[in-house]
Order: structure tokens, then C-alpha cells, then sequence
């Protein structure tokens, strides 16, 4: 009786955390069906007068650009990311696992040391390159050094992944007269994919999430992202439509939703056995 007791006892504790940290969410949710008033007259978790208003006049937009198009820019860059991810830093890891040459030790030393530098110290020196180039106010200072493996945590996860496919295995295809891209394409990449997709997955959360870059390379109402579009409905117009906002707010968590659940298998996969086992 007494381990019913406490099995019981654990799984409320875990429900009430549960509901403590899903509030938020779960507010914003039933705000976002809310008009301006009820929202902050406060006396209704839930809406008396449920209205799909706020989601219309949201995705309306604001400053003249239809909300739809904040997502597509949205899923633009996140979309070059992950390509750029996936292929640099793929090859990156490739040379530092299976390839042996000079330097190779202080090299990837190297790489992890920038994992300490944080964002903020860097930002004034690759802000100024950008405007001297004349990219600022323009997609390419999010989307062009990604080309250059500038992701140091993908580098180094790719890193422990590939070190634990066997040497053996790689050496056949060389036997037979494979060269090492041949190698990389054929054998290791297939072989990565549970890697891969972790580090697209994560390169599409970051991004999409990302505020503080893209506040400050974007100032084109057009350009803007989601991120940066949910603030308007703050500011733009100097009144707060904040029913909008949480409408707006609820559509934009959809696709992170979305892409979790359809490759949570592969996201687990991918980093117990690159972080794991390395």
C-alpha cells in the first residue's frame, strides 16, 4: 500500500510541475481567442467569447506586409541555414575525425575554444565587415557565414558522431579505389543521417527562435522574420494589439512543433550516440 502511496505521491508532484511550466503556454493559447478587455480584465482563464478575430486581423499583418510573408522569410533563412550547416559542417567534422593531417590536433582545439567566445564579444568587428561589404539590411550576414562551418557546437557533435563509425568500414571503398569526397558522399554521410538531422533540427530552432542577430543586420519591414514581426504588433503603430500578438505568438511555435515531433526520433538518436559514446 505504502509504494502505491508513493508512486502516487510522484506522479502529481510531476503533474503539478507539469501544469506550472505549460501555464504560460497554455494562457497565451486561450488569450490569443480573448478580446484586448478580457484579456486584461484577468477574471476568465478561459474566453467567455471564444473569436478567430485576433488570428484574422494578425495574420493581416502590419505595416503593409501580410504575416505570411514574416514566415516565409522566416523559413528562408532557416532553410539556407540547415543546408549550409549540414554540408560544411558535415565535411568540417569529416576532415577532423577520419582524415589525418598536420595541425589536425590544434585545429580542432581551436574550434572548441571559439565555443567560449560569446556572440556579444564579436558582434561590433562582424558588424562593421558586414556594412563595409554593404550586406547589412540584407539576408546574407544570417545566411552567408554559415557556408564557412562558423557553427562550432555542429563541428563538434559531427565530430563524436563519425568518430564512432568504424575505420575498417572506410578503408573497403579505398581498396577499391574510392577517393576520400567519394568516401565522404557515399559511406559517411548515409551513415550520419541521425546526426545530420539533429543538426538540422537545431539549426532550424535557433534560427527561427533567433531575435538579436536579426534585430540588428534588419531594419526592411519587408526583410523582417517572425521574430522580429511579433514585436510590431508592440510598437509599430503605438497602440498594442496584443490579441494579435498571441494569435500570431500561437502560429509561430506550429512549425517547431511540427519539426520535433516528426524527428524527435532521429534528434534523440543523433545526440546520445554523437555525445554519448564519444
Amino acid at each position: 500500500m505504502s509504494r502505491i502511496v508513493r508512486k502516487l505521491s510522484f506522479h502529481v508532484i510531476i503533474m503539478a510541475f507539469a501544469v506550472i511550466l505549460l501555464y504560460p503556454l497554455l494562457w497565451m493559447i486561450s488569450a490569443s481567442f480573448m478580446s484586448n478587455q478580457e484579456i486584461f480584465t484577468g477574471e476568465y482563464f478561459l474566453p467567455q467569447e471564444p473569436s478567430l478575430d485576433n488570428f484574422r486581423s494578425g495574420w493581416a499583418g502590419v505595416s503593409g506586409f501580410g504575416f505570411y510573408r514574416f514566415f516565409l522569410n522566416s523559413f528562408f533563412i532557416a532553410g539556407v541555414g540547415i543546408l549550409a550547416n549540414v554540408i560544411t559542417c558535415s565535411m568540417a567534422a569529416f576532415a577532423f575525425a577520419k582524415l589525418t593531417f598536420k595541425g589536425r590536433t590544434v585545429m580542432f582545439t581551436m574550434v572548441l575554444m571559439t565555443l567560449m567566445l560569446p556572440m556579444h564579444v564579436r558582434l561590433i568587428p562582424t558588424y562593421i565587415i558586414f556594412n563595409n561589404l554593404g550586406w547589412v539590411n540584407t539576408f546574407l550576414p544570417l545566411t552567408v557565414p554559415r557556408f564557412f562551418a562558423v557553427e562550432s557546437f555542429f563541428v563538434f557533435l559531427l565530430v563524436q558522431f563519425m568518430r564512432n563509425i568504424s575505420n575498417e568500414l572506410l578503408e573497403a571503398p579505398r581498396i577499391d579505389g574510392a577517393n576520400t569526397f567519394r568516401v565522404y558522399i557515399h559511406f559517411v554521410l548515409p551513415l550520419s543521417v541521425p546526426a545530420l538531422v539533429t543538426v538540422s533540427i537545431f539549426t532550424f530552432i535557433w534560427t527561427w527562435n533567433d531575435f538579436f542577430q536579426q534585430l540588428i543586420y534588419l531594419s526592411n519591414p519587408a526583410l523582417f522574420t517572425v521574430a522580429l514581426a511579433l514585436r510590431m504588433f508592440v510598437d509599430a503603430t503605438g497602440r498594442s494589439t496584443w490579441g494579435a500578438l498571441f494569435a500570431m505568438s500561437c502560429l509561430s511555435l506550429v512549425p517547431l512543433f511540427v519539426v520535433f515531433i516528426v524527428f524527435q526520433k532521429y534528434l534523440i538518436e543523433g545526440i546520445t550516440t554523437g555525445s554519448l559514446k564519444g
